[in-house]
């Protein structure tokens, strides 16, 4: 209610300053056939102002204060990828029976730009990858995802995240599994059944947890590039990765 009488006012005092505006005009030079025209010139103009300022002018500030929030919301995923998401990946990774191709075609990942990561992305299916469950994997996952519980609720408390779908869904992927995990008792002692639901939930959050670690890539690669020199480093598809310079 407050912020609707703002805007009253705001609107009576400029109505008003207009129309003490064009009665000077009037007092002064005493010409009211001019002051019609003047009106009538100043509304023809008008649409083209409503489309400037409206349409053109709002459309670019939106651009760029979209532009601002995706640059802060990459941060977010960046402490996502450091926290949770690499050791994720590696832990996945290490089931997918298809991994070896997947190494092969990342090989080359330093020299990509950001259209060969886009295209890479769009491309990838989750039939590109098989998991493939051993004795043990599931322990290993769960201890890795309830230690960081936490901090994915953390994650998932962020309203600006809500704007940034492909990672929402993934996060909501990961915390599913996680839940899934946390509600079973003994894992080396579930139903077939039961483990292949599992490895569907893993594989779906699997080809998510890919696609935006590209993304980020691409990011890095393109802003930072000593942050993507790291990245590379320790890469999680590159089982000869070391932080180390050589």
């Amino acid at each position: 209610m407050k912020f609707l009488t703002w805007k009253i006012q705001l609107a009576l005092a400029l109505i008003g300053a207009s129309a003490a505006l064009y009665l000077l005009n009037y007092l002064i030079f005493r010409d009211a056939s001019y002051m019609v025209r003047l009106f009538l010139a100043q509304l023809g103009f008008l649409p083209i102002s409503v489309l400037l300022v409206t349409i053109i002018l709002n459309q670019l500030l939106a651009q760029r204060a979209k532009a601002a929030k995706l640059g802060k919301l990459n941060m977010v995923i960046g402490a996502f990828f450091s926290e949770v998401g690499g050791a994720l990946l590696k832990t996945v990774s290490a089931c997918d029976r298809h991994l070896s191709a997947f190494q092969q075609q990342v090989a080359h990942i330093s020299h990509w730009t950001a259209p060969d990561f886009a295209r890479f992305r769009r491309g990838l299916a989750e039939g590109d990858f098989g998991i493939e469950l051993k004795g043990g994997d599931l322990e290993v996952l769960r201890e890795v995802l309830l230690r960081k519980r936490d901090f994915l609720l953390r994650l998932l408390e962020n309203p600006n995240l809500l704007e940034h779908n492909s990672f929402s869904n993934l996060l909501l992927a990961v915390f599913h599994l996680t839940e899934e995990l946390a509600q079973r008792g003994d894992l080396s002692r579930l139903g077939q059944t039961d483990r292949e639901h599992l490895a569907v939930d893993i594989q779906r959050g699997y080809v998510l947890l890919i696609k935006e670690w590209l993304a980020y890539m691409s990011h890095l690669q393109t802003s930072y590039p000593y942050l993507f020199s790291l990245a590379l480093r320790t890469n999680p598809f590159d089982p000869f990765a070391t932080p180390e310079i050589k």
